[in-house]
């Protein structure tokens, strides 16, 4: 069993309908996140996300678990039953079991400390649940390369750094603030702060992006300018497949000096936790969405927001498309400082980074900054 486990998760490719593998992967996909999040509910103090926390519904997030049981036990089951791709069944199957024996859906949640150490765990289960039941299923409606399998080549180094992205999202947290605090602590006014919190929710959350994709665009172009900081933005140029998932191919350190350059303006403004909650909603969307393997232009709208036609262009390997659009909210940006792709070809051919020089697989492109020669 673990060894056709290992050649499934080291494979790429369209899984074959009617054999199982569909079902048999969406019921092992399930069934992990449940025990995922039994571990959760077994250790919230150490395995949760405090700021998330503090916002649970926990009878819906019961409820939630108890349907991805009951839907991954049922596939599951049925499969092992008509002899379909029965080993990778069966390991789901004992895993929903294990989690029911953990306590599944009904583990009790005591009091516990609230400063602990933590690993976001629950922001993993979730940010890669609704992710993924979202936008595989949008870009097989809307699919911009219609033979691109869910599993593509380098699918297993992407979803590693989206583990581990997620997964330090407590560290990244402390780190950023503690940084924003230090660095930008002095400029903070009390009159602006006043100015930008009376300022009505619509425009506050445009004002919000505007400021942020300013700070974005500058960060970016100097990621790819700066030939040192290019060592670490090349670890997110090497993805060659654009789908939901190759946004999270990005270096950690890379990861650590945006979010501090891009936190700051909006710390020191004072924006009010209504509109940061919003701000990261759309954030979070668009850095999936604008990466998916869909065929979105919207029109002329395209030269005010970036789509994903507009920011495929900037993964692309074709000529006019290299050190191009560069903003992540507002495409007017880079046709304001003259960084816009100009084209007559409505996609671009090929991604990644020109010459392929950057090594596949986490652990490789997390050296890869300090150790390239190039």
């Amino acid at each position: 069993m673990l060894k056709e486990l290992n050649e499934l998760a080291e494979g790429a490719g369209e899984l074959k309908p009617g054999s199982g593998l569909v079902t048999g992967v969406i019921a092992l996909a399930l069934a992990f996140l449940c025990f995922l999040g039994v571990l959760a509910f077994l250790f919230p103090e150490y395995l949760t996300t405090p700021e998330l926390r503090r916002s649970y519904n926990v009878e819906t997030v019961r409820t939630i678990m108890f349907i991805a049981m009951v839907v991954a036990g049922g596939l599951s089951l049925v499969n092992v039953l008509f002899n379909r791709s029965r080993w990778l069944s069966a390991f789901a199957f004992l895993l929903v079991a294990l989690t029911a024996l953990l306590g599944g859906h009904k583990v009790p949640v005591n009091d516990f400390a609230d400063n602990t150490p933590y690993i976001g765990l629950d922001w993993f289960i979730l940010d890669l649940l609704g992710s993924s039941l979202i936008f595989i299923f949008v870009e097989k409606l809307f699919a911009l390369r219609k033979d691109q399998p869910v599993f593509r080549p380098e699918w297993q180094t992407d979803l590693h750094h989206f583990i581990v992205n997620h997964m330090v999202v407590g560290f990244i947290l402390l780190a950023t603030n503690l940084l924003v605090h230090r660095l930008f602590g002095w400029a903070a006014a009390d009159g602006i702060q006043a100015w930008v919190r009376d300022l009505p929710f619509v425009a506050a959350v445009l004002l919000i992006l505007l400021v942020s994709d300013f700070v974005q665009y500058w960060t970016h172009r100097a990621y790819h300018e700066v030939p040192l900081l290019w060592r670490l933005h090349a670890v997110h140029h090497s993805a060659k497949s654009m789908d939901w998932l190759a946004g999270s191919r990005q270096h950690i350190l890379e990861l650590l000096i945006t979010r501090t350059l891009v936190l700051a303006p909006i710390f020191v403004l004072g924006f009010s936790k209504e509109v940061i909650d919003t701000y990261i909603v759309i954030v979070g969307f668009q850095a999936v969405f604008n990466h998916a393997n869909v065929s979105v232009r919207l029109g002329p709208l395209r030269y005010i927001i970036v789509t994903p036609n507009f920011h495929h262009w900037h993964h692309s390997q074709d000529k006019e498309a290299l050190d191009r659009n560069y903003a992540a909210h507002f495409a007017f940006l880079d046709y304001l400082f003259g960084t816009a792709v100009k084209s007559t070809k409505l996609w671009p051919e090929r991604y990644g980074v020109l010459g392929d020089y950057v090594p596949n697989g986490f652990f490789k492109q997390l050296k890869f900054p300090f150790t390239w020669k190039g």
